[in-house]
């Protein structure tokens, strides 16, 4: 679907509405020229796998045994 400048400011959130019911893009032409295009919105899902990559510094050496005595009250 193609509208004029002039007339999706005046419809703009009717036809944002539209947008999102329809699944279907509007482009938005001025002087008969196409310069915006107004598409649904898509959320994509966040993936678990990879969700905390690259969020934890390390420091030192995290592999090797440490020498400290820890204390244990039973």
């Amino acid at each position: 679907m193609e509208i004029a400048a002039g007339q999706f400011k005046a419809q703009c959130l009717k036809l944002m509405d539209e947008v999102q019911n329809r699944r279907e893009e509007i482009i938005i032409t001025k002087h008969g020229k196409p310069i915006a295009k107004l598409v649904p919105f898509e959320e994509t899902p966040v993936s678990v796998l990879g969700f905390l990559r690259n969020t934890v510094l390390t420091s030192g050496d995290i592999v090797s045994p440490i020498d400290e005595t820890w204390k244990v009250n039973a």
